[in-house]
């Protein structure tokens, strides 16, 4: 199912291209590196990249690793040259009939206290058993390639938000994933949660045995309904039997604020731990305030006349978030606007000022992103990218292929993009800052 990707490391490009509505031009940063394509049926093992992110390697960079959530068909650990090391299986089902695994979203965290010794860690969704699964980083097994990713989730874990089997199987369970880590050490999981509005806080437990398992802290919920400035109700529409729900969510630790995106409403800014929530709406999507009525025949939502209260920088859906980090607690938070396939970078610091757009482009070997679902951004100088490297799920993969039908294949993968790709791409330029920050700090 899987093949060793090309290596492809070329310099930065930056090119000026990609005109939106009412022909404005955006900036366009390319991508150097790419992982081997991926297809979503049979014939490709349903295989839907979805989640990336890079663990940085403690003393040698170039041995760093790229880990890549891809819902059914498990997780997949890659180098940064964007070939494969290890493959992780989802967990099959518990009963026959039951629904099996499917890993969403993930996290790395590092120097965790885990059994008298600190690990480097990944913290993933399983959004098809409703749990969470922790797997331990080993650094040696990442310089000899040798399967360096293990899982060491408790035995014992228990559902996030279901009852019981029977409800996991309704798949009204986790989505979104984000974790933070306090001064003592401690891991806190921020989990939303499928089709609700729900979302919930959960601390990390290690055992005496080296396992990991979890506890409840707290729940919370978005909003599912808004009042609009004309004083009418707007409730976004969804499929019969579902809420608007968020993906998208990412820590600012330094401040204790987490960033949530609610898919078709907009970024949510509140504190991480949940405690008196009162999120903070900092950006809309254009579509919102639009009235919808679902069709069940085309099984989608028909879209009415618009109001003009939605946002002018996300198209629906907004899906991922992720930190820039710079020294003094500045940098930048950039959104993935799927609707139209470009990122919306805004200020770092509360207020969370819209700084500008761009979109990802072909490179001369590489294809640009489209309909991204999640991304990653790091200010640390990772093996070639030096001045850090942004990691981008691809929803729509290039040059496409057709199956036996001659029907185009869904196709996805994760593109590395160099950092000053996209900050040199601005106008006025993004700042590059390689030493304000690091996540083993």
């Amino acid at each position: 199912m899987f093949s060793a990707a090309l290596a492809v490391t070329l310099p930065a490009l930056v090119v000026h291209l990609g005109p939106v509505a009412g022909g404005a031009t955006l900036p366009t940063a390319v991508p150097t590196v790419e992982t081997p394509a991926t297809f979503n049926d049979d014939a490709g093992g349903n295989v839907d990249s979805d989640d990336p992110e890079v663990w940085i390697h403690p003393d040698d960079t170039d041995d760093s690793l790229v880990l890549g959530a891809e819902k059914e068909a498990g997780m997949t650990v890659f180098d940064m040259h964007g070939a494969v090391v290890q493959h992780v299986e989802p967990a099959p089902p518990p009963r026959p009939g039951d629904e099996g695994g499917r890993l969403n979203n993930l996290d790395v965290l590092y120097d965790v206290p885990i059994d008298d010794h600190d690990e480097d860690i990944a913290v993933v969704s399983d959004r098809g058993l409703d749990k969470l699964h922790i797997f331990r980083i080993d650094e040696d097994a990442a310089e000899n390639r040798d399967d360096p990713v293990t899982d060491i989730t408790a035995s014992d874990a228990p559902y996030l938000f279901s009852a019981n089997q029977d409800e996991v199987n309704e798949q009204n369970t986790a989505y979104g994933l984000t974790t933070w880590k306090s001064d003592s050490g401690t891991v806190y999981v921020i989990v939303t949660r499928s089709d609700r509005t729900d979302l919930a806080l959960f601390r990390l437990t290690p055992n005496s045995d080296g396992t990991v398992g979890y506890r409840l802290v707290r729940r919370a919920a978005l909003p599912d309904s808004f009042t609009l400035p004309d004083g009418t109700s707007w409730t976004p529409c969804t499929d019969p039997g579902e809420e608007p729900h968020a993906e998208g969510m990412v820590v600012d630790e330094e401040r204790g604020l987490v960033y949530i995106s609610q898919e078709g409403v907009g970024i949510w800014r509140a504190n991480a731990d949940l405690r008196s929530f009162a999120p903070v709406l900092i950006d809309k999507v254009r579509e919102f305030g639009v009235p919808g009525t679902y069709d069940p025949v085309a099984d989608e939502c028909v879209a009415g006349p618009d109001p003009g209260y939605g946002g002018t920088h996300l198209s629906a859906d907004v899906e991922g978030l992720s930190i820039y980090h710079r020294a003094d607690r500045k940098g930048y938070l950039i959104a993935s606007s799927q609707g139209d396939s470009t990122y919306a970078v805004y200020d770092r610091v509360p207020g969370n000022r819209h700084l500008g757009q761009f979109r990802i482009g072909d490179g001369p070997a590489v294809d640009g992103t489209q309909n991204t679902d999640s991304f990653f951004v790091t200010n640390v100088p990772v093996a070639q990218f030096r001045k850090g490297v942004m990691l981008v799920q691809d929803g729509d993969n290039t040059p496409h292929e057709v199956d036996e039908n001659g029907e185009v294949r869904e196709g996805t993968n994760f593109k590395y993009v160099p950092w000053e790709s996209v900050a040199t791409a601005f106008p006025a330029d993004l700042r590059i800052d390689t030493e304000g920050w690091h996540p083993r700090d």
